[in-house]
């Protein structure tokens, strides 16, 4: 039995080599990409760990790739592709990349600081030119104002102000002379302006002029995601201590104030020096974002190969983490699971590493002998490794243990075909899988989850299609319609008069009829060369027909590919040397299986192949029921052949005597060769005691020699679990039988929607007449395709998928697939790469 059939065989190699040379060997075994490294140390601190540090270097560095991935991310600089053959760095490469990465970190912080700040001081300045214009237009308002009696209102600017104000200024005016009012004037964010003012209303009731005006700074000038709305305000108040109150109020709603002079010759000269430095600030910020450009730009062109570097370093590190230092700390040992084909490759990469390092010693590999179970190793190509995929996510094989991918290459795309049988949605899957092949490379490169499931099962689309194909044939379905390419086997001619009971009258009085086979020439007595004769669609008793011919069908596919799996569990025992399995477990097992359910099939094909007439011939259901009660009162009707009943009854007998066997044989095996052992080694230490009592003082007792266990088993323990076997697979043989009708089910739903959507929407269409009937049909026509599409090649696609996983995986591989070992897992670069 070859690799291809069961896992590898594996072996644990003990490795010696230098300190200098380490980095060099590892990162070659991790370039071959088959070896798995055993923890020495699991319980060791990371102080005893000698390349943590390392490791978090490599962490750190990968920090700041990130940084630098997402800040390319935010300019849109493209980043090249990285070099497929770049080697492992040796660990001065590394100090080098490091010492890069820190400062091109560094100078990106401080490029970004200056640019914030820039930012910051730019937004100011062009607040404050906004307030510096708007206030110009306030104060000329404000000092006429302030030489009358009333304060007037504008329907421009908003003015906030009440009779009670206007009559105490006009009043103070009049005794006192002009009034001389302070302000205060700065910039709020729109959508906390109307809050603002409510809260200066609420607390000096009206004592004050709010005069205000929207702003939009837009994006190009302070470079944000979109313009921002503002609102410029000037609060003319009296007194310092409102002044100081306003000034808090400010602050709480981060409002920013900014100074504003009260002569205009001052504001002018503010106006010009602000517009000067926004130019400025224009420039420096130009070309600090051209700076920063340049610096990204020439980044991205090694940023992949920086990566690529420092992911492998990492697992180089990460990996004599696991391995053990000597005392001198010049010599590192290690042990790894790899394959007995490939120790030869291992030789010659560590032999490279230690010439690449320049060591004069060259590293030693010992195969040594182990307890430990070694690691499943299934080897794959880009076609095989999809079905692994699905053995594995049920459970990954016990070591050396029959693999059932192989033949799930072949019976999964099968019993998915048998539930989505049809030509052309098999043909539409199988383009989509040759599209999706074709542009393979393209769709690697989206990093889209979906697309890389669809990407990863692409073969297996593939095959799906292709048997639906087969299938689809078989059943004379395409889209429900059916070929005629060979003609029928029936005949409606031979019905007509004078050969048979038909007129002319009688097609004219009934809308069914019948065909007799009886009749000469009406069936030719040749069954249709492949597949299913064309006339049954047309036929009234179609469903009939196909639900009984779907279910027996399903029967007889399930109960084979349960013997199938059976004889795998044969070959497992054979392998592992478990002959005693053989006898007390398969053997009751088949005969179980065959003396019952491999009778049912066996009696489908007899009713096949034999000339029965529809009323006369019993019903299989009926007839394996009343076999399994031992009801026979009135066997004389419902008998297929003689002797039928005595073989029945002997069967079910020899179905029943299997129970026993599979639930006390073994269990008492067991039982009698673990007291045999414990009883044998007794007497050895007894005769041993007995032979030696002179060399020994009084009082001395004998050691048993290691491993001698004086425990008696549970024989309680035996049955339980021996019990929980046969019921299960006893029950489990009527429960998966009748798991596999769910072939019949869904390969009847798929056809029946199949044929809705053909009554219910193209024929509808193509029965149209009218003047606009073709562009009626490429409506209905492109309506049809996309249900066609998301219902039965999504939905019934994917519940056809997973029912052929399930019956894969409880009905199939429970019978000789136990899944309870663990996955080789290499340190291997190239998978490394593609995460």
């Amino acid at each position: 039995m070859g690799s291809f059939f069961q896992s590898e065989e594996m072996c644990l190699v003990q490795l010696f080599f230098q300190t200098e040379s380490a980095h060099y060997c590892i990162s070659e075994l991790g370039n071959l990409g088959l070896v798995q490294f055993r923890d020495l140390n699991p319980d060791a601190s990371a102080f005893h760990r000698k390349f943590v540090n390392e490791v978090r270097k490599c962490e750190d560095m990968e920090r700041v790739l990130r940084l630098l991935q997402k800040e390319m991310m935010k300019s849109d600089i493209a980043v090249a592709k990285g070099s497929d053959t770049e080697r492992v760095p040796c660990p001065r490469d590394v100090f080098e990349l490091e010492s890069t990465l820190e400062k091109l970190e560094q100078e990106l912080r401080e490029i970004n600081s200056n640019q914030d700040t820039l930012k910051h001081n730019f937004t100011e300045l062009m607040e404050m030119k906004y307030l510096l214009q708007m206030a110009e237009d306030f104060f000329e308002q404000a000092e006429c104002q302030l030489s009358v009696s009333e304060l007037p209102s504008e329907d421009s600017i908003t003015l906030t102000t009440s009779s009670r104000m206007a009559r105490r200024t006009s009043s103070i005016a009049s005794h006192t002379g002009p009034l001389k009012l302070g302000f205060v004037a700065g910039v709020i964010r729109h959508e906390r302006f109307l809050s603002f003012e409510k809260i200066l209303w609420r607390l000096f009731h009206g004592n004050f002029v709010l005069r205000h005006a929207e702003i939009q700074i837009q994006e190009e000038e302070n470079n944000t995601e979109g313009p921002v709305k503002k609102v410029v305000f000037i609060i003319f108040i009296q007194g310092d201590h409102v002044r100081r109150k306003i000034q808090k109020i400010c602050e709480g709603f981060h409002a920013g104030l900014y100074p504003c002079p009260n002569a205009p010759a001052a504001r002018k000269n503010m106006r010009v020096n602000v517009s000067t430095r926004i130019s400025d600030l224009k420039m420096i910020l130009k070309k600090t974002a051209e700076y920063r450009q340049n610096v990204l730009t020439a980044a991205a062109g090694h940023i992949q190969d920086w990566s690529t570097k420092v992911r492998k370093m990492k697992a180089v590190y990460y990996t004599l983490n696991l391995c053990n230092i000597d005392i001198t700390q010049k010599l590192i040992v290690a042990e790894i699971w790899c394959p007995v084909s490939d120790l030869a490759s291992v030789q010659a990469a560590l032999m490279k590493g230690s010439e690449q390092s320049g060591c004069s010693v060259n590293p030693v590999l010992n195969r040594i002998p182990t307890s430990h179970t070694p690691p499943t190793f299934n080897r794959t190509n880009a076609f095989t490794a999809a079905f692994q995929s699905i053995i594995d996510a049920y459970g990954v094989a016990d070591y050396q243990e029959i693999n059932p991918a192989p033949y799930t290459i072949v019976t999964f795309p099968f019993l998915f075909a048998i539930m989505f049988g049809d030509c052309g949605h098999g043909l539409v899957m199988s383009l989509l899988a040759v599209w999706v092949i074709y542009q393979e490379e393209h769709f690697r490169h989206l990093k889209n989850e979906l697309i890389d499931v669809l990407v990863g099962g692409r073969y297996i689309l593939l095959l799906m299609g292709l048997f639906s194909i087969y299938t689809g044939l078989i059943y004379n379905d395409c889209f429900s319609k059916s070929f005629n390419i060979f003609g029928s086997s029936w005949s409606v001619r031979p019905m007509f008069y004078p050969h048979g009971p038909w007129t002319n009258d009688t097609l004219h009085g009934n809308a069914h009829l019948q065909l007799d086979p009886a009749v000469p020439g009406v069936f030719s007595g040749s069954p249709y060369p492949f597949g299913i004769d064309p006339i049954w669609n047309i036929a009234s008793n179609k469903l009939t027909f196909l639900n009984s011919y779907k279910m027996k069908m399903s029967v007889i596919i399930g109960v084979i590919h349960m013997l199938f799996g059976l004889t795998l569990s044969l070959v497992n025992c054979i392998y592992f040397r478990k002959l005693s399995n053989v006898v007390l477990q398969f053997v009751p097992e088949l005969v179980f299986l065959l003396s019952l359910f491999g009778y049912l099939v066996s009696l489908i094909l007899y009713k096949w192949s034999v000339a029965l007439r529809s009323d006369a011939a019993p019903s299989l259901l009926l007839l394996f029921i009343n076999m399994m009660l031992f009801a026979y009162e009135d066997a004389h009707h419902s008998m297929l052949f003689e002797c039928q009943k005595p073989l029945q009854i002997f069967l079910v007998m020899l179905a029943i005597c299997m129970v026993p066997w599979l639930l006390l044989a073994k269990p008492l095996l067991l039982y009698r060769d673990h007291n045999k052992q414990v009883f044998g080694s007794r007497e050895q230490n007894q005769q041993a005691a007995a032979d030696g009592s002179a060399g020994f003082a009084p009082g001395h007792k004998q050691e048993m020699a290691p491993g001698h266990k004086q425990e008696m088993v549970s024989m309680g323990d035996m049955f339980v679990y021996q019990a929980i076997h046969t019921i299960e697979y006893c029950l489990g043989c009527i429960s998966n039988t009748t798991s596999y009708l769910r072939l019949w089910a869904l390969s009847l739903a798929h056809a029946e929607l199949s044929e809705v959507l053909w009554k219910m929407v193209l024929h509808v269409a193509l029965g149209n007449t009218s003047g606009l009937g073709s562009v009626l049909v490429a409506l209905i026509f492109a309506a049809f395709a996309a249900l066609t599409v998301a219902v039965l090649l999504v939905m019934e696609g994917l519940s056809a998928f997973l029912h052929a996983l399930r019956l894969h995986w409880v009905e199939f591989q429970n019978k000789f697939y136990k899944g309870s070992g663990y996955k080789f897992t290499p340190l291997c670069f190239d998978s490394l790469m593609s995460m």
